[in-house]
């Protein structure tokens, strides 16, 4: 299939190591995100015009920051930026550049809160834009032949040559340039040579049904979730104590396939009777909780700890 043309594609800038600089171009590690403007992130890729094939880009500088510090407030913002350019008819998709620590939990909101079959692509580095050989020109080349490609809706996110799913990314590494996974569920697809490959077009998920509170709402009155793991000899007072502080909703990635401690099953069984909403999911990073393991009802099935939390706030929403 054939990329659409004579569109807009607009690039959505939030900082990150793509955006990253560092004194010498062989750290990786000790350099400073969030530094470069998205004009010149886009300037460091000089094939970018040919990938285009005349579509016209529009580019926004959302936010600047490490996406280890990203917050409810940046998130609004930017799905609000999405919504607004998404209306436009004119624009054919976003793509966003991001960090990489939080954006499987972005991507996850976004997907949760645009209501949209247009593409909105994630895209990041595992390097700094100084780096002797950066990752970040490239995944950003990809990205441009992914927002273009007809198949292409709903939140993805692309890094070394791969199509990821908003529901299914993990980072899973924390310095390979290949740091995302998307587990049992598989790539989405594969950049290659600039071609986009898809392993199945399948189904994609919904808009959240509470998606217009989380752009409307202040973020102060955001429900407040929080993500407790299960581990050899938990204390059961860390429950007792959020309950008192007024939790709303608590998320536990439980261990093997979502085991429970006993005391932290009798402590969270307890938060339940008191209003607060939990879900259950397992700490392993591939694979999913298998049948009905305990009282606590279980998280949407294939969700980490952190994209269930996401889940269970737009729950609280409503």
């Amino acid at each position: 299939m054939h990329a659409k043309k004579n569109q807009k594609i607009v690039v959505l800038a939030t900082g990150g190591t793509i955006a990253g600089t560092a004194a010498s171009a062989t750290d990786h590690t000790g350099y400073t995100a969030a530094q470069l403007g998205v004009q010149q992130l886009l300037d460091a890729v000089p094939a970018l015009n040919d990938a285009l094939q005349g579509d016209a880009l529009v580019c926004e500088q959302v936010v600047q920051l490490d996406s280890k510090d990203m917050d409810h407030a940046t998130w609004q913002a930017l799905a609000q930026r999405c919504a607004h350019w998404l209306a436009q008819p004119e624009v054919g998709g976003i793509v966003i550049t991001h960090g990489t620590d939080t954006l499987e939990e972005t991507a996850w909101f976004l997907q949760q809160v645009l209501e949209t079959t247009k593409p909105v692509v994630l895209t990041c580095a595992m390097r700094p834009a100084t780096a002797l050989a950066p990752d970040g020109p490239q995944n950003l080349f990809d990205a441009m032949a992914v927002v273009r490609h007809p198949m292409a809706h709903g939140v993805l996110a692309v890094c070394a040559g791969r199509i990821h799913n908003a529901r299914d990314v993990q980072k899973v590494h924390p310095y390979r340039l290949d740091a995302f996974s998307s587990g049992d569920a598989g790539s989405r697809g594969w950049v290659e040579q600039g071609n986009v490959r898809w392993a199945d077009p399948g189904s994609w998920p919904l808009r959240h049904a509470n998606a217009q509170q989380a752009l409307e709402r202040p973020v102060a009155q955001w429900p407040w979730v929080a993500v407790l793991h299960n581990h050899t000899n938990p204390d059961a007072r860390q429950v007792h104590a959020l309950v008192a502080a007024g939790v709303q909703g608590i998320v536990l990635a439980g261990t093997g396939n979502g085991t429970v401690h006993h005391s932290l099953l009798a402590a969270l069984t307890q938060a339940q009777d008191q209003g607060v909403a939990v879900r259950l999911t397992t700490r392993c990073a591939e694979g999913q909780i298998v049948g009905a393991i305990s009282a606590l009802p279980t998280a949407p099935r294939g969700l980490n700890a952190f994209k269930a939390r996401i889940s269970l706030m737009l729950d609280l929403m409503g």
